[in-house]
């Protein structure tokens, strides 16, 4: 299935953040999902995969636990998560998931992007009509046919799946991630996630090339540099 492979070359390319930035960003999600549902790991699921994950990346104890004491109101800063829609060169699109303590702030300097590459943001959904919410899983295994059976068996659906070189990649719902990866742990103990996010994914992609691909490339690199800017989703093949 060709649609997992392009998910996973997304996951993979979409952003090149240096490791100050991702701890940032993870501190600021740690910070919201705990928030959210409260800091103990054992009755807030979402949270104890967060710090599962965060571990994984080899964000540091220290961090996740300041993240967790601002949850319980230690800190001064609140973060919300906020998405702007623009438009690139050419037919070119992004979806920009920001996590923020200043709106204000965050949304001037992602106008403030766009503008020095002649481009513009949209309005709410403008771009995110033509982009699918979803789940992505990916690790070692190579019986992609005992993990569909086990999914279904489960009462998962599963939008795609693929086995790419010895690695399955698993396209499904958000709202199932938690579940899906319970049952996976259930068939193979201490397995470890290549791919395990939940964003954007165009539906058609584009390519681009000559001016336009220098502009989008300008323009996609200013964004990464926003430190309140955690990921970027985009329409354009990234090579």
């Amino acid at each position: 299935m060709g649609r997992a492979y392009e998910v996973r070359k997304a996951s993979i390319q979409k952003t090149g953040a240096a490791k100050g930035k991702v701890y940032t960003t993870f501190a600021k999600e740690i910070y919201l999902v705990a928030h959210k549902g409260g800091v103990d790991v054992d009755a807030n699921v979402n949270l104890k995969r967060l710090i599962e994950k965060a571990k994984r990346q080899q964000v540091p104890n220290d961090i996740i636990n300041r993240a967790l004491d601002k949850a319980k109101g230690l800190g001064q800063e609140e973060y919300h998560e906020v998405i702007y829609e623009g438009f690139g060169p050419g037919a070119a699109t992004f979806v920009i998931k920001c996590l923020t303590d200043n709106v204000n702030r965050t949304v001037g300097m992602v106008r403030a992007a766009f503008n020095k590459v002649g481009k513009s943001l949209g309005v709410t959904n403008s771009v995110l009509y033509n982009y699918d919410y979803l789940g992505v899983l990916s690790f070692k295994y190579t019986n992609e046919e005992e993990i569909l059976d086990l999914l279904l068996n489960a009462g998962i659906e599963v939008i795609d799946i693929d086995n790419i070189e010895g690695e399955i990649v698993i396209t499904i719902k958000p709202s199932d991630m938690n579940k899906t990866k319970d049952e996976i742990e259930k068939l193979i103990p201490n397995v470890s996630y290549d791919i395990d996010e939940v964003g954007y994914h165009a539906k058609d992609k584009i390519t681009l090339s000559g001016e336009d691909k220098e502009v989008f490339e300008r323009l996609y690199n200013l964004l990464d540099d926003i430190e309140d800017v955690s990921d970027i989703y985009t329409n354009v093949v990234m090579e």
